[in-house]
């Protein structure tokens, strides 16, 4: 059965830690795995603008030997009527891998039904299962596990958000998100996570108290107000969030040792302060970084099937 990462929930518990194992490997050799899956072709189909995904993509399958291609919507025949099944069919007899970023997440789930070939989702406007992978390593690289932390989400119940919900639920830390209202994340996302809490540990806490989320908080996370697609949004969006933006002052209601997170681009003076995504707590360049290897590990084991490392050098 060909596997996918549709949400983060594909993976479940056990896949983001080998996810994780790998990724770490991989970043002790600096993605250099060149002959584990030379002669493969990965397919990268952008609906949205991209720097961090596409840049970190390409570089995580030329590091194992694969050749990547990027598609742009106006090359492909998705916008002159083909269907998404006929293009999924196509392209499982030519690439090795998709990885795909666009709006619907039904657009991605369709690719998957009718693929031969592994279906990477790396943004939709429901979830970013790539960028959860990113914050988990770069939370285990500062902290050494994630069961325990406190981990403060400030501002939209975005895509980003829902995919750390769902990281939270798995991998047992206590998520505090604090949005205003009537921006709060997906019930159903946050009742899922909470059930898989009672199994793993942590929590789901929501409110809209920025002060209450952060306080105690191991890390201090936060996403632009307006997501791609929002833009016209934006100027509202500023009126109602204007109390959401992460300072140094609420980064000190954190612990002493709290790290900021950001899955960029960042809007600074908006929802972040240049003292705090420049100072000394700053870890968004780690994590940014870290796409490359957790992106790279999901190639693998999405595409061997297996879950171990040793002939990656």
């Amino acid at each position: 059965m060909t596997r996918h990462l549709l949400t983060l929930d594909s993976l479940g518990r056990d896949g983001i830690l080998v996810n994780l194992e790998l990724a770490i490997h991989l970043k002790s050799i600096k993605g250099m795995a060149r002959d584990t899956l030379a002669g493969g072709r990965v397919g990268l189909i952008f609906d949205k603008p991209s720097t961090r995904t596409r840049v970190s993509f390409e570089a995580a399958a030329w590091g194992l030997g694969m050749l990547p291609i990027t598609l742009r919507p106006d090359e492909l025949q998705l916008g002159r009527g083909e269907t998404i099944a006929d293009t999924a069919r196509v392209l499982s007899r030519y690439l090795t891998a998709l990885v795909i970023r666009t709006f619907d997440q039904s657009r991605v789930e369709e690719l998957a039904r009718y693929a031969t070939i592994p279906i990477i989702n790396a943004l939709t406007d429901d979830h970013h299962p790539c960028q959860a992978l990113a914050d988990v390593m770069t939370l285990q690289e500062e902290f050494g596990d994630t069961a325990g932390l406190r981990v403060a989400f400030i501002g939209d119940g975005n895509n980003v958000c829902h995919s750390l919900i769902q990281a939270a639920g798995h991998l047992g830390f206590t998520l505090a998100i604090s949005t205003p209202d009537g921006f709060e994340p997906n019930a159903a996302i946050v009742e899922a996570a909470r059930a898989n809490c009672l199994v793993n540990g942590g929590a789901i806490e929501i409110g809209h108290d920025v002060r209450a989320a952060a306080a105690d908080a191991d890390a201090v996370y936060t996403d632009v107000w307006a997501s791609m697609g929002q833009e016209k949004e934006r100027e509202e969006r500023a009126r109602i969030f204007a109390g959401y933006c992460v300072t140094p002052e609420l980064m000190a209601l954190a612990k002493p040792r709290a790290i900021f997170l950001h899955c960029l681009p960042a809007h600074r003076g908006d929802e972040v302060l240049d003292e705090v995504i420049d100072g000394p707590q700053s870890r968004v360049w780690d994590e940014a970084e870290n796409r490359w290897y957790t992106e790279q590990a999901l190639l693998y084991v999405l595409i061997t099937g297996e879950e171990c490392w040793e002939r990656m050098g």
